[in-house]
């Protein structure tokens, strides 16, 4: 089993890390994103996808990832410490959680994905998962997860932004990811804003320049080449270009478009 986290690897070298979604959950499309080059595939189970307490369909997005050459973003549905660890024990190296709004709720989540904590012991657990080779854990094992799990947070609303020096600060927070369009709904008053509106934009460049003083590497999602390169002349690292769904549309769209 392939431990060593690529995309953890490449943040901390300050390099630029690209990635797609897979929207269909396909163990082949997660293999098939590796093998054009993709840094990570972004997994989200939060508004889809199987339960993310089933190893069973973790451990084979794992296995075709490992196969890809590939590593797996995977957002979970709240920050809630048990879910952590199962994800992690399924093989999976790099989470992301959303709904953060304080530093207070997102530590916890943090501390439950690593054996050692902040000079102290962790919340990570000993269990006898994937990730464990389903051998259970030995010495070497505890002592190297630590250094190949990466956890990130969403940054999606007023409330985040308001408290991003004490949310940035959590120790071994590896990166966060921006989310324009629930941040424009936070802004909203229950009207949905334009993703370009001025208190939207406003508020994503707080959290850029907050997670560049922090030193902490910021994401986004950006479809459209000339907006990725713009982001990454920017300062963002972690770039989402896409997903499986959107490309099957652009290209055989497209294609068909041409045929008919």
């Amino acid at each position: 089993m392939r431990t060593e986290n690529g995309l953890r690897r490449a943040l901390e070298a300050g390099e630029t890390v690209f990635g797609a979604a897979a929207a269909t959950y396909s163990p082949t499309v997660v293999e098939i994103l590796g093998d054009v080059g993709l840094d990570y595939v972004w997994i989200d189970l939060e508004h889809g996808g199987p339960s993310p307490y089933d190893s069973t369909a973790l451990a084979e997005l794992t296995r075709a990832a490992e196969a890809g050459g590939i590593e797996l973003l995977v957002r979970l549905p709240k920050p809630e410490p048990a879910l952590v660890r199962k994800v992690l024990d399924a093989g999976v190296r790099t989470v992301l959680l959303p709904r953060i709004e304080t530093a207070e709720q997102l530590r916890p989540a943090v501390e439950a994905a690593y054996f050692a904590y902040d000079g102290d012991v962790g919340d990570r657990g000993v269990g006898v998962g994937r990730s464990g080779k389903w051998a259970g854990y030995v010495d070497s094992f505890i002592g190297g997860e630590d250094g190949e799990v990466l956890v990130g947070t969403m940054i999606e609303n007023q409330t985040a932004v308001d408290n991003l020096e004490e949310i940035l600060s959590i120790p071994r927070l590896g990166f966060a990811f921006v989310g324009p369009a629930d941040l424009s709904m936070s802004l909203s008053g229950g009207e949905p804003l334009s993703d370009t509106d001025e208190a939207v934009e406003a508020a994503v460049d707080r959290t850029l320049n907050a997670c560049l003083d922090a030193a902490v590497p910021i994401g986004r999602i950006c479809n459209d080449p000339m907006a990725a390169q713009n982001a990454i002349d920017a300062g963002y690292q972690l770039v989402r270009i896409g997903g499986d769904g959107g490309a099957i549309r652009e290209v055989l769209g497209s294609r068909l478009a041409e045929l008919r």
